[in-house]
């Protein structure tokens, strides 16, 4: 019986195949990168003679090539011995040609040195023994994912199939999209990465961006979302060519490490395993997904496509990373019973800020507003104990429009950053509430603090009688107080939520559960929503043969 072979031809160029200098059998190992040849076959077949350079038989695997050599090479067949092992497979297509399935995060393609078992090849051997009389030590492998990614991986079932494909992989006639999740927002919409390619000369078990010796590879990318707070965002991203972690490599290089990628994005992992929370759990693998695969079937000569949702870990890390805290604003008049309100909400459990509580510290011996003010006013703006003097204020801002509105850019700014580490202190929460008296009237962008905003009102004699009788203000004061304020009329036009203060603290507890109860209706409409946009990009849900007419 004649023995099979696997044979191939090729000019090396150095330009894009490693460079002056490469090894024989390294240019063979890549060559032969996608049938999953192991580099000692190679070697051994250079040893036996079944290698040309120049059509002259060249038996040292260490030749170095310098550019233009006519190479051949020939690999005896080398069935399987791969133990068969039960194991469930996620298969999508099925013909007697080939297979198309998708793979879980975490099982391994192939048997490696040190692993011989528990793979995706045992699996296959298990329920295709067919697969045995392929060629290679990999049988039905043309092309591989990494261990903790997950989706689309094409098996051929036959030895027509498996070279026809294994010819078009090399050939890049497949294409292939990956969707990967990274750290950070890219800049622009997408891009092209081609940067070369090459074993890390300082950790031989690491790819990275060779300039001199790497192999050309190159990547696409599309930026089709991103976290609110840029955390983190949600890329297409098509190959050109195969290199080994070519898609890891190259985001990590761009400054864009694929989340949960403790070996090329190191540092940017571990502060994300910091954060403490489910975002920062759920992350246990790469967050990267072969999405969609289109090739010609070897033997029908039709396009097929599929395309794969990830898994939920993949897509419920979106969503978890599109909710943010709702940022609720209240607002009212003086004396409306914001503060009250305020304190329900706290109650309740939401956290809760309050810009005059902010002010009163920023004004305390010290403060940055007490430290401000003198700066610009001088010592008569401070009391004996080095605190903002209140009443020399008021007087002040009373007496001249002007200098109320130079203090409040120069105090509204430090509140404003308070506000902001509150937000960045509490963004594990459900909602958080900050009372802004002036949100309104601030010059703030309101959509930039307060995603909804919460009006109070109560009748104004019940409300003038709080402020006279409860703060001892003048109705001189009170008028005043009012005109600095947009109309209650015009504020309450502007509110998400308006809340009525007329009969006492226990209805507005009751007021504020109902709004939380809104809220948590909101959140759960936002959550469905985000969704179903997943799953009609097709980044959630079932997955799909797109095109192709099967027989």
């Amino acid at each position: 019986m004649t023995e099979r072979m696997l044979e191939k031809e090729a000019v090396f160029d150095p330009q894009h195949d490693g460079g002056a200098g490469t090894r024989l059998d390294v240019f063979w190992c890549a060559q032969f990168a996608e049938a999953g040849v192991a580099r000692s076959r190679v070697r051994a077949a250079i040893d036996a003679g079944l290698a040309t350079v120049n059509e002259t038989v060249c038996r040292k695997a260490g030749t170095k090539l310098r550019g233009g050599e006519r190479l051949t090479l020939r690999l005896p067949d080398n069935p399987s011995e791969t133990k068969a092992e039960a194991g469930s497979l996620g298969v999508l297509y099925r013909d007697e040609h080939l297979l198309v399935l998708d793979k879980p995060a975490g099982l391994t393609v192939h048997p490696a040195p040190g692993l011989p078992e528990g793979t995706l090849v045992n699996r296959l051997l298990h329920h295709f023994p067919e697969l045995r009389d392929l060629s290679g030590e990999r049988p039905g492998i043309v092309h591989r994912l990494d261990k903790d990614t997950s989706g689309l991986l094409l098996v051929a079932l036959a030895e027509p199939a498996r070279t026809a494909l294994a010819a078009d992989f090399a050939a890049r006639r497949v294409k292939k999209t990956y969707l990967a999740l990274v750290h950070g927002r890219p800049d622009g919409a997408g891009g092209d990465i081609r940067l070369p390619l090459g074993r890390d000369p300082r950790h031989r078990h690491k790819m990275a961006v060779v300039h001199k010796g790497g192999r050309e590879a190159r990547s696409r990318w599309r930026l089709v979302w991103s976290a609110p707070d840029a955390a983190a965002s949600l890329l297409e991203v098509d190959i050109f060519t195969g290199r080994t972690h070519q898609i890891r490599v190259h985001l990590a290089a761009v400054g864009h490490p694929i989340v949960g990628d403790a070996v090329y994005g190191t540092t940017p992992h571990a502060l994300w395993k910091r954060r403490g929370d489910a975002a920062g759990r759920l992350a246990g693998r790469q967050m990267l997904h072969a999405w969609k695969l289109s090739f010609t079937h070897p033997a029908l000569g039709r396009e097929l496509s599929f395309r794969c949702p990830p898994p939920p870990d993949f897509w419920r890390l979106v969503l978890l990373l599109g909710r943010m805290p709702q940022r609720v604003g209240v607002i009212g008049m003086p004396g409306c019973g914001k503060s009250t309100l305020l304190d329900a909400f706290a109650a309740a459990g939401c956290p809760v800020f309050s810009a005059d509580a902010a002010v009163a510290a920023l004004y305390a011996p010290g403060g940055g507003g007490a430290h401000m003010l003198a700066g610009r006013f001088g010592e008569a703006a401070l009391a004996p104990d080095g605190s903002v003097d209140k009443k020399w204020l008021l007087e002040a801002i009373c007496g001249s429009e002007r200098m109320r509105r130079e203090v409040m850019d120069l105090v509204h700014p430090l509140v404003r950053g308070d506000l902001e580490a509150f937000y960045a202190a509490n963004r594990q929460a459900r909602a958080v509430f900050a009372e802004v008296p002036l949100l309104l009237e601030s010059g703030w962008p309101v959509e930039a603090v307060a995603d909804f905003v919460v009006g109070v009102r109560c009748a104004s004699q019940a409300r003038g009688q709080r402020l006279t009788e409860g703060r001892g203000w003048s109705g001189e004061l009170v008028a005043r107080m009012d005109g600095w304020q947009w109309p209650e009329a015009k504020k309450l036009a502007r509110c998400d939520f308006v809340v009525d203060n007329d009969a006492g603290p226990e209805a507005l507890a009751d007021k504020a559960r109902d709004v939380l109860g809104e809220l948590a209706g909101l959140r759960r409409r936002d959550v469905r929503d985000r969704y179903a946009w997943l799953v009609a990009q097709g980044y959630a849900g079932k997955p799909e043969a797109v095109t192709g007419t099967l027989p």
